[in-house]
């Protein structure tokens, strides 16, 4: 958009299934910064059913917050400036949307771990929750194929396999089963359901003759080519269109919305995923970011510049709080509760916050119960998120004697932990933790980083805004990004390795900048230390580990390196990687009380 570079005043909405969240960006200066926000429940359920409403609401909360009239009426005042008062309308309004449940989508390859893989990631990354991936090969009879399709009425269904020139048979099988099915979409009986091809190219006629009256097609670019090459982006971009065109179009008052949006309207995971995107290409780093919410866990990760997300739709922290339990089991949870508690009050304090899902923590030990779930939820989802970022299957690597030795085969996870560089946490449980110090710690405990990692948090959830804002103006999304949404934590450093507890692990030494005495410290197994570092300061770090531990140079071998600070500072933690915590119930607890009270994790605590 050629209005890009004149942007001022933007306001922003995130139509979320129960918030619409709004903020107001203005240019102060040279650079951009958020400066008000107000939000409204989401209207798109009746009495409303029209999403504006909630969208209306929350901007006139900015309205009154800032001075700055941007409502005529049911209107967005635009560009600002009207009648020669600069405090009246902005330049632009954009905005993203999950509500109404999101995008939901089925996809369908030939072999389920190689299109049926590559179509799974396309969906994810445009934004979706994926249904169901069917393939040729996934083990189910035809009519059960075809019985499953016209049961779960997705949104959208894309339609994948073989390389061009190859085979037809197969894809075309499939897109008979999704004939025969003559599935229905979820939102609104009176239109066709759409269907991406993105196949063979050989096939394609014979898709248009079985799909072409039952189904509104879109015919796009092969998403493997051929083996060894994945084409994910034709794809992930008619998935975006076809949300606008079809889904959206559907759901009460977003007609209305489109109209009103100077930006096309993004799925809000799609518009996380393009900011965490744009940040690792801006940065050069490797990240890992996740975002936690009631019902479901998006985790993504930008690695040598491949961009994956997954959802983990089962695992959440109030709708789905007991798929956790159900999936960890409880000993996992209890493993992180620094007191002793009874089984069945744990399950029925879960089995509570599921029936009240917007209920909040009254005591320590609520918090503690509900961050010990939220480290498994994490965990869990980072392992799910694991088995899909993967190189290529299906794919010959000539490989060398000494990636034998490394065992990194093709179809090999692309996390690699001690090649990350930043962590960016989000969702109620790590955005508004009542300390910073324990969205750190859930994080470390979480996903067990290695070496040197950088852990920050989003401060209020903008970053669906600023990934549609991206599209639009990419130095506003930045700014804004960096100097308002992010709140660095610190680093970590966690040296690889196990010893018996108590013994030496790592020795350091912090040499800092503008006059601070240096500090050298032996750190022990089974300890954390944490050392204050504010944002914005830097510190150089030499890590001399014992001979059987690694820092990231090899084992035994010192480290020099530059860390930065945050709101929490340098976390030393010794505990070993990976993490092991003691069997024995009174060790663990006093362990989990040790690591608590070096962190001043929480203060109240009478332990």
């Amino acid at each position: 958009m050629g209005a890009g570079a004149t942007l001022q005043t933007i306001v922003a909405t995130d139509c979320g299934s129960t918030t619409t969240k709004a903020i107001l960006i203005e240019k102060v200066g040279h650079t951009y910064r958020q400066t008000f926000r107000g939000e409204a429940p989401t209207t798109v359920e009746a009495p409303f059913e029209d999403v504006t409403r909630g969208v209306l609401n929350a901007i006139a909360e900015i309205e009154e917050l800032s001075g700055r009239k941007i409502l005529d009426g049911e209107k967005i005042i635009t560009p600002s400036g009207r009648g020669g008062d600069p405090k009246v309308g902005v330049d632009i309004y954009i905005s993203t949307s999950s509500a109404g449940g999101g995008l939901q989508m089925m996809v369908a390859g030939v072999v389920a771990s190689m299109t049926g893989e590559s179509a799974q990631r396309c969906a994810l990354g445009a934004g979706a929750i994926v249904m169901d991936v069917l393939a040729s090969n996934d083990g189910r009879l035809p009519h059960e194929k075809i019985e499953r399709i016209r049961s779960l009425r997705p949104d959208m269904i894309l339609l994948s396999g073989g390389t061009d020139g190859g085979t037809v048979t197969h894809v075309v099988e499939m897109a008979e089963y999704i004939a025969a099915a003559d599935p229905r979409p979820r939102l609104g009986m009176s239109y066709n359901l759409p269907l991406i091809y993105a196949g063979n190219k050989e096939a394609r006629e014979r898709i248009s003759e079985i799909l072409g009256k039952k189904t509104a097609l879109t015919i796009t670019e092969n998403l493997r080519p051929v083996l060894e090459r994945e084409n994910l982006v034709p794809s992930r971009n008619k998935i975006h269109d076809l949300f606008l065109e079809h889904v959206m179009a559907q759901a009460p008052g977003y007609k209305k919305l489109i109209e009103w949006a100077g930006a096309p309207i993004m799925p809000t995971p799609a518009a996380v995923g393009l900011i965490m995107e744009t940040i690792a290409k801006k940065q050069g780093i490797n990240l890992i970011g996740v975002d936690i919410g009631g019902a479901t866990t998006d985790v993504f990760s930008v690695f040598q510049g491949i961009f994956n997300r997954t959802v983990s739709a089962n695992l959440g922290m109030s709708y789905s709080i007991s798929n956790v339990l159900a999936e960890t089991g409880l000993d996992n949870i209890m493993r992180w509760v620094p007191f002793s508690i009874d089984e069945q009050d744990l399950r029925n304090r879960i089995k509570n916050k599921m029936i009240r899902p917007t209920t909040v923590p009254q005591t320590l030990d609520e918090l503690q119960i509900e961050q010990a779930i939220a480290r498994e939820a994490l965990r869990l989802a980072l392992g799910h998120h694991k088995t899909l970022a993967t190189g290529l299957k299906g794919v010959q690597q000539e490989r060398s004697i000494s990636d034998v030795f490394e065992q990194k085969g093709s179809g090999d996870t692309l996390v690699d932990m001690l090649r990350l560089d930043l962590i960016v946490g989000s969702g109620g449980i790590l955005s508004h933790a009542p300390r910073r110090v324990q969205s750190m710690l859930m994080m470390v405990d979480a996903y067990e980083p290695l070496g040197v990692t950088e852990l920050a948090v989003d401060s209020i959830f903008m970053m669906p805004h600023l990934g549609v804002l991206s599209t639009v103006n990419e130095q506003a999304a930045t700014d804004v990004f960096v100097r308002d949404c992010m709140i660095y934590l610190g680093t970590c450093i966690a040296p690889i390795g196990q010893g018996k507890w108590g013994e030496r692990c790592v020795e350091f030494s912090l040499a800092f900048e503008g006059g601070r005495a240096p500090l050298q410290e032996t750190v022990t197994f089974g300890s954390l230390r944490l050392v204050p570092l504010g944002v914005g300061e830097e510190a150089t770090i030499t890590l001399k580990p014992s001979r059987q531990v690694d820092v990231g140079a090899g084992r035994g071998e010192s480290m020099e390196r530059k860390v930065r600070g945050g709101v929490v500072g340098v976390l030393l933690d010794a505990r070993g990687r990976p993490l092991q915590l003691p069997t024995e119930h009174a060790a663990r607890i006093r362990g989990l009380i040790d690591w608590h009270k070096a962190l001043n994790l929480y203060p109240f605590s009478q332990a």
